[in-house]
């Protein structure tokens, strides 16, 4: 896991190579690109990107038209501005009537870091769940992002993709497959499942490898698909671990995977889901990886977690 980059910029890499093979793609950005990185796309494909200026909910009206003309529409801006200044259209003008708009927002969670509470939200997963007809993906890593990009391209209907800030370490082989509603078991072990998803997941990772050498063995699932969830494996990986679980989220234990786990989990039968991520706090302004410290979110503090479970 030494390789890092940002969710954001595989997101701009493969949103290029999208573009060269479907001419109906169309890039939308609320003056953000060279954050979101859909500067890239606007830079190969200047005819299909469209700055809407720092008007959100114009680009979502936008985003609809386009896919009501049959494009495949992309749409980015902060987590924050995309799921909050935008929701009545997005709600209302491209999830009702279902169309093909995915929207790719940057800049989500904690580690958007300096820029502090106002930007960095933890409650877009909540909202967009909660929204009928949206699907929910939040990838871990570089290569999943672009694995996500592609398969989305070709799913009919309204997307959320939470991409981050900060550099994550690239988890996954270049072959891997990413697929809407199912998740992928990364570690066995019988002794705790921690489900995590986003840039969370390499820290649960860690946090399992240090727990492996004090003789503790976990099972690890990568849920990256939200909504929908792999209700399935979900419920074989927490029997195999004794029916105790628990969600590692970089959001709110509100509404996030957390609950969306727990949600599940409760109408089969009697499980334990300890949910880890921000508990009803906003964020504040600070280095992404102090914030994460603060917040008791790094591998070692998964460790006591995980240990008070066991």
């Amino acid at each position: 896991m030494s390789e890092k980059i940002a969710t954001r910029d595989a997101y701009g890499r493969a949103l290029v190579e999208l573009g060269k093979k479907r001419q109906d793609v169309v890039v939308l950005d609320a003056d953000l690109s060279c954050s979101t990185k859909t500067i890239h796309f606007a830079k190969a494909y200047p005819e299909r990107f469209f700055n809407m200026g720092v008007a959100e909910q114009d680009m979502m009206g936008t985003a609809a038209g386009f896919a009501l003309a049959g494009k495949t529409v992309f749409a980015s801006s902060f987590a924050m501005f995309a799921t909050g200044r935008a929701f009545e259209i997005v709600r209302n003008s491209i999830a009702y009537p279902k169309l093909n708009v995915k929207i790719c927002a940057s800049h989500a969670g904690l580690t958007v870091g300096e820029d502090g509470a106002s930007h960095q939200t933890v409650e877009d997963i909540a909202i967009m769940r909660a929204i009928p007809n949206m699907s929910v993906i939040v990838p871990a890593d570089g290569v999943e992002t672009a694995k996500v990009i592609e398969s989305i391209a070709d799913y009919p209907g309204p997307v959320y993709v939470r991409l981050s800030r900060a550099a994550s370490p690239i988890l996954f082989p270049q072959d891997h497959l990413f697929q809407l509603g199912r998740s992928q078991v990364l570690r066995e072990g019988k002794a705790l499942a921690i489900v995590a998803c986003g840039l969370m997941l390499s820290y649960a990772m860690e946090a399992a490898e240090l727990l492996k050498q004090q003789g503790i063995e976990v099972s690890v699932l990568n849920m990256a698909s939200i909504k929908p969830l792999d209700e399935k494996t979900l419920k074989e990986v927490a029997d195999y671990c004794g029916g105790k679980v628990m969600t590692v989220e970089e959001h709110s234990i509100m509404g996030g995977l957390g609950s969306a786990v727990a949600e599940v989990l409760a109408e089969y039968g009697a499980y334990q889901v300890h949910r880890v991520g921000v508990r009803d706090e906003f964020g504040q302004s600070g280095k992404a990886s102090d914030l994460l410290e603060h917040y008791q979110l790094t591998p070692h503090h998964l460790v006591k977690q995980a240990q008070s479970l066991i």
